[in-house]
């Protein structure tokens, strides 16, 4: 399936158990009516920024994942390895 797709499905999934219509959710997020219209037909171009306050006002948290990740961490708190 489609990542915007499946993106959108969960988007709409949260309102709808929350009880909010498009509109609602668009000025408790504090974005433009049609972002979320958008994002729940699975846009692939929503600004990352706007795509983060629609989620935040949904409870939805992202979660970053990759095999990389820990090294990541380590290497951002100043404990790299070496190479």
């Amino acid at each position: 399936m489609n990542a915007a797709i499946e993106l959108g499905e969960i988007v709409r999934y949260h309102r709808k158990k929350l009880g909010l219509t498009q509109i609602e959710l668009a000025l408790e997020a504090g974005v433009g009516k049609t972002v979320v219209f958008d994002i729940e037909k699975g846009k692939e171009s929503i600004q990352v920024d706007t795509l983060r306050k629609v989620l935040t006002a949904l409870n939805i948290r992202v979660k970053l994942e990759s095999p990389l990740m820990q090294d990541f961490a380590q290497d951002r708190l100043g404990r790299s390895k070496n190479t």
